[in-house]
């Protein structure tokens, strides 16, 4: 069967993140690429779903994480904390100093 080349052009942070994934799964970039195009073809469907998600859905999930952070806050207590407070907390964690 002959070969042919094909380039593609990704965000370089991108394709670093999926090298070091094809590596820990033990295979290269290209095996994972020809995986993936073999599937499309032997399918003929892109094998997961590609969606749009509406303005709407985004704000009501963002409302919704929202809402879970200040029932989280208000549980452990630190709901009312300046941003000075949570920046000391921040800072003592990061020094091991919990």
């Amino acid at each position: 069967m002959s070969q042919t080349t094909m380039s593609i052009r990704v965000d370089s942070n991108l394709k670093q993140r999926f090298d070091v994934l094809c590596d820990e799964f033990g295979i290269s970039n290209t095996s994972a690429l020809t995986l993936f195009i073999k599937a499309v073809v032997r399918e003929r469907r892109i094998p997961f779903e590609i969606r749009a998600v509406s303005i709407e859905d985004s704000r009501k999930q963002a409302l919704l994480a929202f809402d879970i952070l200040r029932a989280e806050a208000a549980e452990s207590g630190v709901q009312g904390l300046s941003l000075d407070e949570i920046n000391a907390i921040i800072n003592e964690v990061r020094n091991g100093k919990e």
